[in-house]
């Protein structure tokens, strides 16, 4: 049952970051008038977020052990 909260775990993270990044540049595109850059350079921002997130599990895991 652990195993499967991590990985559900792991899917939210890399969903959530990568969605967030996409709305704030859609947001700031739509804003300035700057289609589509701001939605570029979030959107690999928000991956790059994901993959951080996902370097650090293992080591919040060593925490709580």
């Amino acid at each position: 049952m652990r195993a499967l909260a991590q990985f559900s775990h792991i899917g939210v993270v890399i969903a959530a970051s990568i969605f967030i990044g996409v709305m704030i540049g859609k947001y700031l595109d739509a804003f300035l008038g700057t289609s589509p850059w701001f939605l570029l350079i979030f959107s690999l921002l928000g991956i790059g977020a994901a993959f951080k997130s996902l370097l650090d599990i293992p080591k919040e895991e060593e925490k709580k052990k």
